[in-house]
């Protein structure tokens, strides 16, 4: 079975740091340095996605990207 790009993969509780117009920088709780999430991969049901409110929560990117970061 193919993986489907729009499938969810939880990252767990982050918080947003700074942004750009192409990505997120993102601290998760599980890390101890902040990452680059590039917008286009942050999935729909995510509660992290705007740098400019300094959102926290769950972080939800999609499965592909997930697995090529090795994050899952």
């Amino acid at each position: 079975m193919a993986i489907m790009k729009t499938d969810g993969v939880n990252l767990g509780q982050a918080q947003a740091i700074a942004g750009t117009e192409k990505a997120l920088r993102v601290q998760l709780e599980s890390e101890d340095t902040p990452r680059w999430i590039p917008k286009s991969q942050i999935h729909e049901d995510s509660e992290v996605y705007d740098a400019d409110k300094n959102s926290t929560g769950d972080l939800v990117v999609t499965r592909w990207f997930a697995e090529k970061e090795g994050l899952t």
